[in-house]
C-alpha cells in the first residue's frame, strides 16, 4: 500500500526546495516545474495523486482539481503549512 501521509511529507519537501516564497511568505512552486523534475518523477509514482492528497489535507493549494502536464504547466501549487 502506498504510504499517502509519506508522499505528502516527500511532496512538501520538494516544494519547498522548487518552490519560491510569495508576496504572502508562503513557499509557492509552478505545477511545470514540479513536474519536470527528474527527482519528483523518480519519487512520485502518481505526482497529481499525492497532489489531490494533499490538497484534500489542506497541506498545499491550487486552483482546479485535475493537473495535467503542459495545460497547467503554470498552476501555482502554494504550501499552506510551513
Amino acid at each position: 500500500t502506498m504510504n499517502v501521509e509519506h508522499e505528502v511529507n516527500l511532496l512538501v519537501e520538494e516544494i519547498r526546495r522548487l518552490g519560491t516564497k510569495n508576496a504572502d511568505g508562503q513557499v509557492s512552486v509552478k505545477f511545470g516545474v514540479l513536474f519536470a523534475d527528474e527527482k519528483c518523477a523518480n519519487l512520485f509514482e502518481a505526482l497529481v495523486g499525492t497532489l489531490k492528497a494533499a490538497k484534500r489535507r489542506k497541506v498545499v493549494s491550487y486552483q482546479g482539481e485535475l493537473l495535467l502536464q503542459g495545460v497547467h504547466d503554470n498552476v501555482d501549487i502554494v504550501l499552506l503549512q510551513d
